[in-house]
């Protein structure tokens, strides 16, 4: 029999990254804060305060990452996503995955390396952020356009996900066994949180908050009658950013004596965020404002729905 001809192609998971060790919070934080997605001023200015934002909460986010082992996971998460995607394309591709982080290793310039030496035909590039922001995929995307310029006519993109129908479909399932235990505790709310943004950063056109929304309405398609709110995390500094927190939220369901299924809705893998933010600092909130019960459903990571869906959106891509 003939051997079927298989596309050479790279698909690109693009995250945002975290530190690999203690030691590397510090620049880690700086490469952030150094991005003009972040903070939109001119040099040297976005420089020196990149400097001192990584000084000043130096401290607190090495606190966070020792909760977590001294590390962040998002590298090992995506390369086990990256693993599973490789094998629900081989059969059709001859096919390599490769994570790309924007903040920290492996940086685009280290993808770029590997794909001058495999040459594939075409290029997939996936952001890991379901609902796109300027401050996430897009900055993603700018990056690629600049490192990876060589590449572009070659590099076909995902610019979001947030409702692909298995996309929903990974998270329904997630949720639902989590749910069954909050119903023992009385009537559930489920509550959609999403990282924050400042709110002109909404009010300037970003898609962000509203595809949120539209990705919690397809989800709650499959859990007619139970209460939802879409609320947000990680706010910092002085500006506005979107309400309702997930603060306020807590608060209003002790009050209320309402068990609470909480849903990282904007993160596709573990890490400081859900880890810590979610499973520490507001576990213990809740455990102390006497809410019932507090579930938290896990991030999409491998989940086979979400692989899925990865796959399609290359499938789709290559043509």
């Amino acid at each position: 029999m003939e051997n079927k001809y298989k596309p050479k192609i790279a698909v690109i998971l693009a995250n945002l990254g975290g530190p690999d060790s203690i030691n590397a919070v510090r620049p880690f934080l700086f490469n952030l804060f150094y991005d003009r997605a972040i903070i939109d001023l001119p040099n040297p200015f976005r420089f020196l305060l990149a400097h001192w934002i990584s000084l000043t909460r130096l401290s607190k986010a090495k606190g966070i990452y020792s909760q977590m082992g001294g590390k962040s996971p998002i590298l090992k998460n995506t390369l086990e996503q990256a693993k599973c995607l490789k094998a629900a394309l081989e059969s059709d591709y001859q096919v390599i995955v490769l994570p790309m982080m924007r903040y920290w290793r492996p940086r685009a310039q280290d993808v770029l390396d590997v794909l001058n030496v495999f040459k594939p035909e075409k290029i997939v590039l996936l952001p890991l952020y379901p609902q796109f922001s300027t401050t996430t995929t897009k900055s993603t995307l700018d990056e690629w356009s600049t490192i990876g310029k060589n590449w572009q006519t070659k590099t076909k993109i995902l610019s979001n996900h947030y409702n692909d129908p298995d996309f929903i479909k990974a998270h329904q399932e997630l949720i639902k066994p989590i749910l069954v235990d909050a119903h023992s505790y009385g009537n559930p709310k489920i509550l959609f949180s999403a990282h924050s943004l400042p709110q002109k950063v909404i009010d300037g056109g970003d898609p962000y908050q509203t595809q949120i929304e539209e990705s919690v309405r397809f989800i709650m398609d499959a859990f007619s009658g139970v209460d939802y709110v879409v609320c947000y995390q990680s706010k910092v500094g002085s500006l506005k950013w979107l309400e309702p927190t997930i603060d306020a939220e807590l608060q209003k369901s002790a009050f209320e004596q309402r068990p609470v299924v909480v849903v990282p809705i904007s993160f596709v893998s573990e890490h400081s965020e859900t880890l810590v933010e979610l499973d520490i600092d507001y576990a213990n909130k809740a455990k102390l404002l006497g809410i019932p019960f507090y579930g938290r459903v896990p991030a999409l990571a491998k989940h086979p729905a979400y692989i899925k869906c990865l796959a399609n959106a290359v499938k789709n891509l290559v043509g």
